[in-house]
């Protein structure tokens, strides 16, 4: 008996498999439009004879064929890399005149990169700008106004104008946590963060994301993969107040809990805003998780909700990274630089109740540097390091005074202030530049003709800036650290080279800027250990300290101690009484 089902199984089978091959074949199958269609920086066509051509800006051109399979494409191409000889299988989405892709199936990595989870506008389609709601919500009074103390402070990412400087400081050449050789303290601070710590009086503050996931991780290291983190498990967005004598935890705060509203980079974290502070407050700036400020007792003041902030490859928007920007606090303002996918501006919040002062829209693609705001001969000015243009600001105002091209398409480090002089730099390939700004400048100062000076130029360079790490400018030398190790010095004025140096140690490369002292240059790897390097005109290498903890956090100078912030605690470096 059971001889006799199997035949009359396999007959149900056979007739169901064709019953659906017959529908499929039915099925009415896609129509692509012919017109040139855009994503991100690609121009597709896809003719109706069953070609399409693909480019995009700095990469390579993707020709070939296409045959549409019911509501699914299949993409072949001619050449391409290794990986890329057999066909790539995507559903099709038609919304209007806009084409979205979803992979089925695609063993070439270039193709998938790009088309996966992509929506295509007709190129002659304007772009919109969404209209973003800036909503603030009010907390406690600031109570007091008097003014503060400044000994001692490090207020915002790098310090006093991004300067990365405190003399006076007499830090140890050699430290060692395994033995407490000139450890002072080491307090754990749980969760992740890429932000650094910052100094006034006698408290540290310091930010970080808490998963819920007792696995959540960030990769260091050289790379160039792209990849969005996959933990998207409930966070709380903390912030915390610590004794700087003592290391003891004063007050936490916390922020925000929920599931991260953006994504984030691989490598990075959902808490890679320094905060800032003037004093009488904090600031903590956790991306689409919003703005919050407290006074430096913990009371809760305001709150800014800003919305998605959605910022990652210019190229490829559906790669996001998450922000990284600082606020930084100027006179009563909170000043903010974001630049996302959709919309970029500069806004200036009250410090007092987080309303809006001004904000200042940008034509901007992506960016991840904190702006920076100096005195200088020609009055105060707040300078953002941005792709299409570095632009100079009144920062009373919001009002544009100069700007200037040439720029790179990723742009992180931050703009420094130096004798006068701005220095802004950046590292993506192939302009990669240097370039030291007068603050006289008015209108649109970009070089031209491959000059390399102007009138408001002082000097530039093409091929030597940094990626990550923010520059340093230290007695009439400008230092610039590139993730890969290798130590680059100038004289400052001039723009000469004075020596290109490798590294020892380079591991997993480096990510946190320099800082200074006393003659002395703090280099910190991202493997943990940090190398003191003396300052001068001659490279010398004078000691090496392993921490034993991943760093990706730029260190805080603060009256005779270097506070350094590794993947899990906060440490303060001195010498001993």
């Amino acid at each position: 008996m059971p001889n006799l089902c199997v035949p009359r199984f396999l007959t149900v089978v056979v007739i169901l498999s064709v019953l659906t091959t017959t529908t499929r074949a039915q099925e009415p199958s896609v129509k692509l439009p012919s017109d040139a269609l855009k994503f991100g920086a690609f121009v597709a066509q896809f003719d109706p004879g069953g070609t399409f051509k693909l480019q995009g800006d700095r990469w390579p051109p993707l020709n070939g064929s296409w045959k549409a399979i019911g509501n699914e494409i299949e993409l072949s191409m001619s050449g391409g890399p290794n990986g890329c000889q057999g066909p790539g299988r995507y559903k099709v989405r038609l919304e209007g005149n806009h084409v979205g892709f979803d992979l089925v199936s695609d063993e070439c990595e270039i193709r998938r990169m790009i088309v996966d989870r992509s929506t295509w506008l007709p190129t002659t389609e304007a772009k919109t700008t969404p209209t973003r709601e800036i909503k603030p919500t009010a907390g406690a009074h600031l109570s007091g106004s008097k003014k503060v103390s400044t000994l001692g402070s490090w207020p915002s990412f790098r310090g006093t104008e991004a300067s990365g400087i405190s003399e006076g400081q007499n830090l140890p050449d050699h430290w060692d946590p395994k033995t407490g050789e000139n450890i002072l303290w080491r307090t754990q601070i749980p969760g992740l963060a890429h932000s650094s710590p910052v100094v006034w009086g006698d408290k540290i503050f310091v930010t970080s994301a808490v998963s819920s996931d007792p696995k959540a991780s960030f990769r260091p290291g050289l790379y160039g993969d792209g990849d969005a983190s996959k933990d998207r498990s409930t966070h709380k967005w903390m912030i915390y107040a610590i004794d700087k004598r003592k290391g003891k935890i004063i007050w936490e705060r916390l922020a925000y809990q929920g599931e991260p509203i953006e994504k984030r980079h691989i490598k990075s974290t959902y808490a890679n805003s320094t905060p800032a502070t003037d004093g009488r407050i904090v600031v903590a700036w956790f991306g689409s998780q919003g703005v919050y400020a407290y006074d430096v007792n913990g009371k809760f003041l305001w709150k800014v909700d800003m919305g998605r902030i959605d910022l990652g490859a210019y190229d490829i928007p559906t790669y996001e990274w998450g922000p990284a920007s600082s606020p930084i606090i100027w006179k009563d303002l909170v000043i903010l630089q974001c630049d996302t996918q959709t919309d970029s501006f500069l806004l200036a919040l009250d410090a007092k109740t987080g309303k809006t002062v001004w904000k200042t829209n940008r034509d901007e693609i992506p960016s991840w540097g904190t702006p920076t705001i100096a005195n200088t001969s020609a009055g105060p000015q707040l300078v953002t390091n941005a792709s299409n243009y570095i632009r100079g600001y009144d920062p009373a105002t919001g009002r544009e005074l100069w700007r200037l091209g040439g720029s790179s398409k990723i742009t992180a480090p931050t703009p420094v202030f130096a004798d006068d002089l701005f220095i802004v730099a950046s590292g993506r390939a192939p302009e990669r530049p240097i370039f030291v700004v007068r603050p006289n400048a008015h209108g649109d100062v970009t070089l031209t003709d491959g000059k390399k000076a102007s009138e408001n130029i002082v000097w530039s360079l093409t091929g030597r800036g940094s990626y990550m790490p923010t520059p340093i400018v230290y007695k009439g030398i400008l230092y610039v650290l590139a993730n890969n190790g290798l130590f680059d010095a100038y004289d400052f004025k001039t723009g000469k080279e004075i020596y290109r140096q490798r590294l020892p140690l380079v591991g997993s490369g480096f990510s946190a800027s320099p800082v200074a002292a006393d003659n002395k240059i703090y280099l910190s790897n991202e493997d943990g250990e940090i190398l003191v390097i003396a300052g001068g005109e001659k490279f010398t290498h004078l000691a090496t300290n392993s921490m034993g903890e991943l760093l990706m956090a730029t260190p805080a100078l603060s009256e005779g101690v270097m506070y350094v912030r590794s993947s899990s605690s906060l440490f303060a470096i001195g010498r001993k009484p």
